[in-house]
């Protein structure tokens, strides 16, 4: 739980660094769109995500309906992130991505479809209601190399995808039927 606060507490330091700041705007469209971290290569020299330019980045997005996010590391197997989303209504997460198993010196590169099915390579899933997003992350362990050291640079994705109608109504019937069935255990 420390190490995890901690790494929170580092994103938001990162995040807040006087280093340059790039927001991209994203669509629901399935598509994965890429960052990198490189303590060498940010601005900051920082574990955040970054663009090509060593720039802190942001990742926003406006949902009309349900849609899930997938987030995902690639390159080698071993990293994790630390991810912070903001939304409407006040709604914040912070969350890990997965564990995962150290891959070096094999790697995926920028297959992030075949990252996001292997166990090897860490992820998460997250489904979001309608409304306006932004998201930031940082590596929060990294892949080390044959010596056992800390790579701290890696490349990872994320992708927003919609949910279908039907399926959306489906996601907010059982979130409901949860939601009731606890409250009544309680009472």
């Amino acid at each position: 739980m420390f190490k995890q606060s901690l790494a929170i507490f580092l994103l938001a330091a990162a995040m807040a660094s006087p280093s340059q700041a790039s927001t991209v705007n994203i669509d629901a469209d399935g598509s994965w769109n890429a960052f990198d971290v490189d303590d060498l290569i940010a601005t900051s020299g920082g574990l955040e995500w970054i663009d090509l330019n060593g720039d802190a980045l942001t990742f926003s997005f406006t949902l009309t309906q349900a849609a899930v996010l997938d987030v995902v590391d690639a390159g080698f197997g071993g990293d994790r992130f630390s991810i912070a989303i903001t939304g409407p209504n006040n709604f914040s997460l912070q969350s890990l991505t997965s564990t995962s198993n150290n891959t070096f010196p094999d790697s995926l590169g920028l297959d992030f479809d075949q990252a996001f099915l292997s166990p090897d390579y860490s992820r998460l899933s997250v489904t979001l209601a309608a409304g306006t997003y932004s998201i930031t992350g940082a590596l929060f362990e990294s892949a080390l190399d044959d010596s056992g050291f800390a790579i701290n640079a890696t490349v990872g994705a994320l992708r927003l995808t919609s949910v279908p109608l039907p399926a959306a109504a489906w996601l907010y019937l059982t979130g409901a039927f949860v939601v009731r069935t606890f409250s009544r255990r309680k009472a």
